[in-house]
């Protein structure tokens, strides 16, 4: 078998396997020569199961021949950054303060994606405990970004969303603190789901920042991503009923978020928001009361909380951290605790607020990423003809939706002149992440796209 079955969405391989068109054996084995084809010069895995993975492999040819098909996973490779736990493989969260004794039990989420007869191929390469949106500072060294070796694919979820792009795995989990699955998203024109803070267990997964940390899917399509959210989130029940009269209601929150684009970006998602109104969507202005003052109020939640999980470490081993992330956890330290107190109020009021944008619709339409995929080492880039630190502006249109924990979809609306892809970002009322999904495949067809 070649490698051609490596571009295909979840869906449509699911379809072959269970029809026998397919064996799950082939499938692993080409997911694997991709792996060996492409990953050493991006650097997108810290660790190959192969061995396993083949005799998980021969195990789900063997139930799904014997008339036990456990659903649309069943067979499929899939990779999981390396800040959740695997049993039998060390989580390294791409550190060198972690040691390498092997996790002794899997997280929830990868259990549970067993139960669903997924494959784990791999662990992927992140920026260091998940505290950055560029991937550089890495123990196992930079991701690339699959379109451009000279760009990052954005974090801090990098390496899991290269492994997607390139057909390394067909799905993947990251993790969401300010933006680290949907940045990458966006940056490598994949899907990247945020769910409602709270539905998918962060049990068995290495803590940046308790209160803001969401674990959640990459993939090709929103159909694969919904899948894969299904198989991983704590309640397997319905949702509350849908939003009356905001079925084809997006709201866009143009004051702060439309703010400060790059020119491409904004031309992008100009042409998006054009496509949706023609596909009869009604796009409406909103605004986002105190949108201005949510970075200020992440940043004291992010930098208290990461600080207060690395504090024996940063005691102990503060020199095998890399530079960057060591000053981001230490300055943590110097968040008073009134300032926290502060920043929780603020996250109440900022949730209300995103409450009110959404009255009435079905979902606030903003752009994912400012700009694309950054070149590797940049510190500032320029937006709009103003000097803009390369963090900040990485995080601006993600971190509130982190910060109130309101489910957020990623998905892709274009390219810039040089073919680098842009993201359009979907933000629904809170545990509606399944109608937000709704939402978001809509506007997927509508796009093109799925």
């Amino acid at each position: 078998m070649t490698t051609a079955w490596c571009e295909h969405p979840i869906h449509r391989l699911a379809t072959a396997i269970e029809t026998r068109e397919v064996w799950v054996r082939e499938v692993v084995d080409a997911t694997l020569d991709r792996i060996a084809d492409r990953d050493a010069s991006l650097r997108a895995f810290t660790a190959v199961l192969s061995d396993s993975a083949r005799v998980d492999a021969d195990r789900a040819d063997q139930e799904i021949a014997a008339g036990r098909y456990r659903g649309p996973l069943h067979g499929v490779p899939v990779s999981i950054k390396d800040l959740i736990d695997l049993a039998g493989v060390p989580t390294t969260a791409a550190s060198r303060v972690t040691g390498r004794a092997p996790a002794t039990s899997d997280a929830p989420v990868v259990a549970r994606l067993r139960a669903a007869g997924a494959i784990l191929i791999g662990k992927c390469n992140l920026h260091e405990f998940a505290f950055g949106t560029t991937g550089e500072d890495s123990s196992h060294g930079q991701t690339l970004h699959p379109r451009d070796p000279n760009r990052s694919p954005g974090g801090s979820s990098g390496g899991s969303a290269v492994s997607v792009a390139t057909g390394m795995a067909f799905a993947t989990l990251g993790t969401d603190t300010g933006g680290s699955i949907r940045i990458p998203a966006a940056a490598c024109g994949l899907v990247g789901l945020k769910p409602t803070f709270g539905e998918v267990s962060c049990d068995g997964v290495v803590p940046l920042a308790p209160s803001l940390d969401h674990v959640g899917p990459l993939t090709r399509c929103v159909r694969d991503a919904r899948l894969v959210y299904r198989a991983i989130r704590d309640h397997q029940g319905g949702e509350p009923a849908p939003i009356n009269g905001a079925d084809q209601t997006l709201g866009c929150p143009r004051p702060y978020f439309l703010d400060r684009l790059d020119d491409e970006v904004r031309a992008v998602f100009e042409r998006a928001l054009s496509r949706l109104t023609d596909a009869d969507w009604t796009v409406e202005d909103a605004r986002v009361q105190h949108a201005h003052d949510a970075a200020t109020i992440y940043l004291h939640l992010v930098l208290s909380e990461a600080a207060t999980v690395h504090t024996a470490a940063l005691e102990q081993q503060p020199q095998d951290y890399t530079p960057a992330v060591r000053l981001r956890l230490e300055l943590g330290r110097y968040v008073q605790a009134e300032d926290y107190v502060r920043a929780q109020h603020g996250r109440a009021v900022l949730g209300r607020a995103v409450d009110a944008a959404l009255a009435g619709r079905a979902a606030l339409v903003l752009p994912s990423l400012a700009i694309p995929a950054p070149p590797l080492g940049a510190t500032a880039v320029d937006v709009g003809g103003q000097t803009e630190s390369l963090r900040s502006i990485m995080l601006r249109l993600t971190q509130l939706f982190s910060t109130t924990g309101h489910p957020a979809v990623s998905i892709p609306c274009g390219l810039t002149s040089t073919g680098l892809p842009c993201g359009l970002q979907l933000v629904g009322h809170r545990h509606r992440t399944c109608q937000l999904l709704d939402v978001a495949e809509a506007c997927e067809t509508a796009l093109g796209g799925g």
